[in-house]
């Protein structure tokens, strides 16, 4: 096992997905804490100036929607991105609930001019700063937009759309993610040290988890697939076996620094797949794309309409898709079932009082724990496909043809 070659591919893969890429098409903009319910004016209203009074009467309304539990915004505020990172909440001696959070850095590209701040300059979404509003949270997508420092008014294009910046923010995922790399490069690195300190006496400790890992991906799921060429794509699978498992753990840790929904996001897991399918068209050989545009076997007609170079071709595509779909849906709806969990508690509160939500509590307790050690498990089984298929799929690509083989 080169130690090297997955430090230096940890490294290339934190840059790679640290980036956090923002659609620019928006059609409307969310409700917000202390500003009017937008989502209900429609983008020629937002145009318009508004009397003090119909902002307060709009204000009033969103506050009276926001009030009482609301476990689907907690569910999806916490397996969604954010631009800053929530530890917990508690109430003050006002008897308003504060929020203890993490600030991370906000950085946007607006009309060319670069913006650099942290997101507690947003006061959890209360404020505005340098024209900037953060909307969203919750059910919602957290988004940034522009609003004029003057009126407060959200800033439309001539579409009449909410102009936003481009964002490339440190969000919590690439902080996230790039606590994780630091961590799993130490953690191999010291893995490498403790081997050459031994030198040929049994493994221990760390030493002994990474090679009965870095072995378990080479001889079960790498060899098998890419036999005498697996050495070639061994630094890769086993990095992106390492990565996978280690955010999904660190996913299952409710407290910082992990706790956050890495492989649960699907720009991470799109970025993962992503490598896989250039490291596979870019390994093929002449028999891949042959067979692909010429597949042995198959009736002539069929490749005249030409039906099957179009489902082959399809299937370049569907492969890479497939494995971010899995790997995002599978770690995500653990997340959700575990809080399910967690939130039937305080809904049965809510509904019948105290006692009840008292007697429900080991019941749902029991289930997420169930559930979290059960995610253990899938954390595992959803590295190893992933890099199980993703061998396959190269190993397809590089593989002769029997005939010369013999």
């Amino acid at each position: 096992m080169k130690i090297r070659h997955i430090a230096a591919f940890l490294a290339l893969c934190a840059f790679g997905l640290g980036l956090r890429a923002e659609e620019q098409v928006y059609t409307g903009f969310e409700p917000h804490n202390d500003f009017p319910d937008t989502a209900q004016i429609d983008t020629t209203a937002v145009a318009q100036d508004m009397s003090p009074e119909e902002i307060a009467a709009l204000d009033t309304a969103a506050t009276a929607q926001q009030e009482g539990l609301n476990p689907g915004a907690i569910i999806i505020g916490h397996v969604t991105d954010a631009h800053s990172w929530h530890l917990f909440d508690w109430q003050g001696k006002d008897g308003k609930e504060h929020s203890a959070s993490i600030s991370l850095p906000v950085i946007l590209l607006n009309d060319g001019h670069l913006d650099v701040f942290m997101s507690k300059r947003f006061e959890h979404g209360h404020a505005d700063y340098k024209g900037y509003r953060l909307v969203g949270g919750g059910m919602e997508k957290e988004e940034i937009i522009c609003v004029d420092q003057n009126t407060g008014m959200p800033i439309v294009d001539a579409q009449g759309r909410v102009k936003k910046p481009a964002d490339l923010s440190i969000t919590k995922t690439a902080a996230a993610i790039l606590i994780a790399v630091a961590l799993l490069i130490w953690l191999v690195l010291a893995a490498a040290r403790q081997a050459k300190r031994r030198g040929n006496t049994a493994p221990r400790g760390l030493q002994s988890l990474v090679e009965i890992l870095a072995l378990h991906v080479k001889n079960d799921m790498v060899r098998p697939m890419l036999g005498d060429k697996s050495d070639k794509y061994l630094p890769y699978l086993l990095t992106l076996f390492f990565f996978i498992i280690f955010c999904n753990v660190l996913g299952l840790i409710p407290f910082f620094p992990a706790g956050a929904n890495i492989t649960g996001n699907i720009a991470v897991t799109g970025i993962l797949a992503l490598i896989t399918f250039v490291v596979t068209n870019l390994s093929g050989n002449r028999h891949y794309w042959k067979d692909i545009f010429n597949t042995p076997g198959v009736p002539a007609f069929l490749k005249v309409f030409p039906l099957m170079p179009i489902v082959e071709l399809v299937g370049i595509f569907t492969k890479p898709i497939v494995l971010m779909i899995r790997l995002f849906a599978n770690m995500t709806a653990g997340h959700i079932v575990v809080l399910g969990f967690v939130t039937i508690v305080f809904i049965i509160s809510n509904a019948f009082g105290a006692v009840a939500g008292g007697c429900v509590t080991p019941v749902a307790v029991f289930f997420a724990v169930f559930i979290d050690l059960l995610e253990c498990l899938v954390a595992y089984l959803q590295a190893f496909v992933f890099t199980m298929l993703s061998a396959l799929y190269i190993g397809m690509a590089v593989e002769e043809p029997e005939a010369e083989n013999a």
